[in-house]
């Protein structure tokens, strides 16, 4: 990460206690922005991502909100006023939810599952666009939705079936809201991640993951980097894209 040197607004990365969301996070500190580290139940992960981003000269702020409750999403965007004008979200927070085949699924994780990985993600567009809208008074921006490249390439042997539902929902909903907002200055797009070398990531998935056309897994600061362009005026003509960073898989 390197030392913020100008002030680009704020961002708000959910899910930025640990793996890909603390490396963007970190990288976009470092690109000058002024990040709300958010966090579910790891507020050690959250201060620690926060200490690395002011170690480094940046500015970071950890807050807590579970993405599924409106009331901590809308007082999240409220304390997220003090890093400046919001200038991005990053939905990045999200569940696997049970590993169990579908006949063994329980109602109450489905539930739990839909509301932190469809739910919570709308509802944080849902008031990054009242932010950031040029028809709410604000000066554009733009979000970018974490998926997953198991969206498209779903492995159904490993008892995920829900949670790939899910990051298909989010690719879509990146696409569609990208339309919506596209005349109030707001850019969206999803990336979706292939095998990426996460504490979530298990020995059968990393094996997965060297089966790509490259012989590796992904880096969660490559994610990161795919980010910080996509919300950079750099990817200023680019809404309504998914962006798969798998290695070719």
């Amino acid at each position: 990460m390197t030392t913020a040197v100008k002030d680009k607004g704020a961002v708000i990365v959910t899910g930025a206690s640990r793996g890909i969301g603390a490396a963007i996070a970190k990288r976009l500190a470092g690109d000058g922005y002024g990040v709300v580290v958010n966090y579910g139940g790891d507020a050690d992960g959250a201060e620690a991502v926060v200490s690395a981003i002011t170690g480094a000269g940046g500015r970071a702020v950890g807050v807590r909100a579970d993405v599924a409750s409106e009331q901590d999403v809308e007082a999240m965007f409220g304390q997220a006023q003090q890093m400046g004008p919001l200038t991005a979200l990053v939905n990045n927070a999200g569940a696997l939810g049970e590993q169990a085949p579908i006949d063994e699924q329980r109602e109450d994780a489905l539930t739990r599952l839909l509301e932190v990985n469809v739910v919570g993600p709308m509802l944080c567009a849902k008031h990054a666009v009242r932010a950031m809208s040029t028809a709410h008074g604000g000066n554009g921006g733009s979000i970018v939705t974490i998926a997953s490249l198991a969206a498209k390439a779903p492995a159904g042997d490993r008892g995920l079936v829900p949670y790939e539902a899910t990051k298909g929902a989010m690719v879509t909903f990146a696409r569609g809201l990208s339309n919506e907002v596209a005349s109030q200055g707001i850019r969206s797009n999803s990336v979706s991640p292939g095998v990426i070398e996460t504490a979530m990531a298990t020995p059968g998935v990393l094996d997965l993951g060297k089966q790509s056309p490259l012989g590796r897994v992904g880096k969660p600061e490559e994610i990161a980097a795919t980010v910080s362009w996509l919300i950079s005026p750099e990817a200023s003509y680019v809404t309504g894209s998914d962006i798969a960073v798998s290695g070719g898989l």
